[in-house]
């Protein structure tokens, strides 16, 4: 069985890109095909493996500046040749789903979200910071771009025909999804059932402190963006005059230091070992965005901390209300507030956090990307 590894774009790490790193430990004979690679952009490990991009990659800006070539995209992942691969697993954002093979070739895509751009451009360019001429300029190609994503997520043609059965096609054998979340919106999207395999944490990083936790505070570690309503919790914190503790940074950190009464810090981005101590200490997480997978969370559980969570997308699926962690069901101060004052009459077991935690491990991934993979090749039948 030999397998091709496909992933949108390299030109910026987040938690796609910790995805495929795991795919890539899985199956390191397995070459990686994608749209655009930045190297300057990427780790240094990544110049180490076997990567193909397409006619895209040569765009004037197109590493730093992506989202105005996306029209672009469906073209530049036509063009990728998988010849020669009896397995395709692809790893989907954007538009890698819609690559061409054979069909004898079995195309296993996870997918990390249905096209936002496309199915929610709106929601995505608020969630980004995109100004209002980026979406007037690609407007009219939204409406093609929805047709080409349905399109091609449908089952691939199973062509019997003589001389039929090399030509390239576009489809998607199977489906993953990383959330139950995410699973309703393939159904809704694409109409297609999937099965659901967490994304992958580095749950290693993370440990409980023996004994009592030292710290008073509460903790964001986040982007300081809009979407993930760090706003919330700053206002919160800020009324109930607790320690509230924000590490990372993005376009909202001055108006949110300026809303931040004196009980709230910013530090900014830290080193890992600064970030771990601090998860180990904290009296709570805090999570008010809504994610459909959210690492964050899972981390904290990791180092046996509970969860103060937006009850809403992946967050469902990883903290355990009353046992790990706490939800809150409406994004406004008021839900927010009273979760926090509920949550103090209350005790939580780290060992259950951490326990919790282990479901999302690199290695339970992988174990279960392995046997899927296996079992859907072992069935293929073309």
């Amino acid at each position: 069985m030999k397998i091709a590894l496909a992933h949108d774009w390299l030109n910026q790490m987040g938690g796609a890109e910790n995805v495929l790193e795991q795919m890539v430990d899985l199956y390191p004979d397995a070459p990686v095909f994608t749209t655009i690679y930045g190297p300057e952009l990427m780790p240094d490990t990544y110049r180490h493996w076997p990567i193909t991009s397409t006619w895209l990659d040569r765009a004037p800006g197109v590493h730093r500046y992506h989202q105005p070539y996306l029209p672009l995209y469906p073209p530049a992942v036509s063009s990728l040749n998988f010849s020669g691969y009896d397995v395709i697993l692809s790893n989907k954002s954007g538009f890698i789903h819609g690559l061409r093979h054979t069909p004898r070739q079995l195309h296993i895509c996870y997918c990390l979200a249905p096209t936002r751009y496309v199915w929610n451009y709106e929601g995505y360019a608020q969630r980004e910071g995109f100004g209002r001429w980026l979406g007037a300029a690609i407007s009219p190609a939204i409406k093609k771009l929805q047709q080409w994503d349905f399109r091609v997520a449908q089952p691939t043609p199973n062509v019997h025909a003589e001389g039929q059965a090399t030509n390239r096609v576009q489809g998607v054998d199977h489906f993953i999804a990383i959330s139950k979340d995410i699973q309703a919106r393939i159904k809704t999207y694409y109409g297609r059932d999937s099965v659901i395999i967490y994304p992958p944490v580095d749950t290693t990083r993370f440990r409980p402190v023996e004994g009592e936790p030292q710290g008073d505070y509460y903790l964001i570690v986040s982007r300081l963006i809009p979407y993930k309503r760090i706003d919330l919790a700053v206002q919160v914190l800020s009324r109930l005059k607790r320690r509230l503790i924000v590490v990372g940074d993005g376009r909202d950190r001055a108006q949110l230091e300026q809303m931040a009464g004196p009980t709230v810090e910013f530090k900014g981005r830290l080193p890992w070992n600064d970030v771990v101590e601090l998860m180990a200490n904290c009296r709570a997480f805090l999570f008010p965005g809504f994610e459909d997978f959210g690492i964050a969370p899972v981390e904290a559980q990791a180092a046996g901390r509970p969860v103060i969570a937006f009850a809403k997308g992946g967050a469902l699926d990883t903290v355990i209300e009353h046992e790990t962690g706490l939800f809150f069901r409406e994004q406004s101060v008021e839900c927010l507030m009273e979760a926090i004052e509920q949550f103090e009459t209350m005790t939580f077991d780290p060992a259950s956090a951490r326990a919790n935690a282990e479901k999302f491990s690199n290695a339970r991934f992988k174990q279960q990307i392995s046997q899927f993979v296996e079992e859907k090749w072992q069935a293929f039948g073309r």
